[in-house]
């Protein structure tokens, strides 16, 4: 997926904010959402999209419910 539309997925967004909030405090400083989002995508991304594919996938819906004979 293009890094450019994964942007635009606000679970990424808070992907990458837990990332640089967890980096910043490893380095001892903030690293910025930049260089967090650049790290991100090339060592987590492909991960999370795996995982979300395969919940995407898996995900069931509820069958309607049939109300009980009288």
């Amino acid at each position: 997926m293009e890094a450019k539309k994964l942007l635009r997925n606000k679970k990424v967004i808070e992907e990458i904010n837990r990332h640089k909030w967890l980096e910043s405090e490893i380095a001892g400083y903030d690293i910025g959402f930049e260089a967090a989002a650049e790290d991100w995508l090339k060592n987590h991304a492909g991960v999370w999209i795996a995982y979300h594919a395969k919940q995407a996938a898996t995900k069931t819906v509820p069958l309607k419910q049939k109300r009980p004979a009288k």
